[in-house]
């Protein structure tokens, strides 16, 4: 059998082989790990790196002993909470700078400098300005994430084709209609691409934001069973923990896309096109079926605990806020968001007159 296929410089690989090969190579890591780590006497101290049964193990101590479906839930609507307010921040500015002259000459050079700034320095800055509870924690990752985000609004802006702006003027549109039909649309279906990329810097100023003023959340709980403790098998379970959230969150994104971009999708029979479309394979099929599934199933376990928020019916636990403590209002902002999506789209399959 010819293999010459696996070394040619930018040579294409099918989904099933891409898939195939992504499993070997994670047994490759797996068995490299082993030798590594086997034995009394190891290649490489059990301290610095432990065997994979030890963090195999240490998942089950750190649900046990350390509460992690708790610290999960922290973070991750910490997470929430710096996205809705990076975006929310990042995009009506990110217009007016890209679209206004006035507010691009007096702030482009602004946006451009502030990107080099420290973000791991400023974590004393933020908690004079904000405190040390929630707020500060959201409002630090939010701004972690807007530096990175509005350069890239405005960098969309420019790359929205003249062909477009010239028709719908040549159709007589005002400035409002021409950012209604054309930049906004335009500047959202590439700008998506580029919060998934932004997945990563989150997962980085989580960890940075929760070991300040320990208040629960898996960074915290890096810090207080790795650093405090030693266990370093502890660290490596909760470093794969935040791996596999963060694959999850990226295909979740990447649902979105696929959910509100369908255009970028489309099958076209045009060589010059088919390079600038995304193709969709049959795993992205069967995830996107899982999540219109995952989908109905949250929302009726949200609602339900929801009811017990006001009215406890499951004991004196209140599931919601004991998960998300003071970052709560991320998830019902989340979900909101889906009911009105869900009812928009029941309006237009009821009511709306095709």
């Amino acid at each position: 059998m010819n293999s010459a296929w696996l070394f040619k410089l930018k040579g294409e690989i099918t989904s099933k082989q891409s898939y195939v090969l992504a499993i070997l190579g994670l047994v490759f890591i797996w068995v490299i790990w082993v030798i590594l780590t086997i034995g009394d006497e190891p290649i490489i101290s059990k301290s610095i790196l432990p065997h994979p049964s030890n963090v195999w193990f240490a998942f089950g101590e750190l649900y046990r002993e350390n509460e992690l479906i708790m610290n999960l839930g922290k973070s991750i609507s910490l997470n929430l909470g710096g996205y809705i307010k990076a975006i929310l921040y990042a995009l009506p500015i990110g217009f007016l700078i890209g679209l206004v002259p006035l507010f691009r000459g007096a702030f482009q050079k602004v946006v451009d400098a502030i990107r080099f700034l420290p973000l791991t320095a400023l974590t004393g800055l933020f908690i004079i300005w904000f405190g040390i509870y929630v707020g500060a924690k959201i409002n630090f990752l939010a701004f972690g994430i807007f530096i990175y985000l509005l350069p890239i609004v405005i960098q969309r802006i420019d790359e929205v084709e003249d062909v477009y702006l010239k028709t719908v003027q040549t159709l007589g549109a005002t400035s409002w209609q021409t950012i209604r039909s054309v930049y906004i649309p335009s500047v959202l279906s590439r700008i998506s691409d580029d919060i998934r990329i932004l997945t990563a810097i989150s997962w980085t100023y989580i960890i940075v934001a929760e070991t300040n003023a320990d208040q629960g959340g898996i960074g915290s709980l890096i810090y207080r069973t790795g650093q405090r403790l030693g266990r370093v098998d502890k660290t490596f379970a909760c470093l794969i923990i935040i791996m596999i959230i963060g694959v999850f969150q990226d295909r979740l994104f990447a649902y979105l896309d696929r959910k509100f971009f369908p255009h970028k999708y489309q099958v076209s029979n045009s060589y010059e096109q088919k390079n600038l479309l995304k193709s969709t394979g049959m795993f992205d099929v069967v995830f996107d079926f899982i999540m219109v599934i995952l989908t109905f199933v949250s929302l009726g376990i949200y609602l339900l605990l929801m009811v017990n928020e006001w009215f406890p019916f499951m004991g004196n636990i209140q599931v919601l806020s004991y998960l998300f403590g003071g970052a709560l209002w991320t998830i019902h902002v989340v979900f909101g968001l889906v009911v009105l999506y869900q009812g928009n789209q029941l309006y237009k399959k009821f009511f709306v007159k095709s």
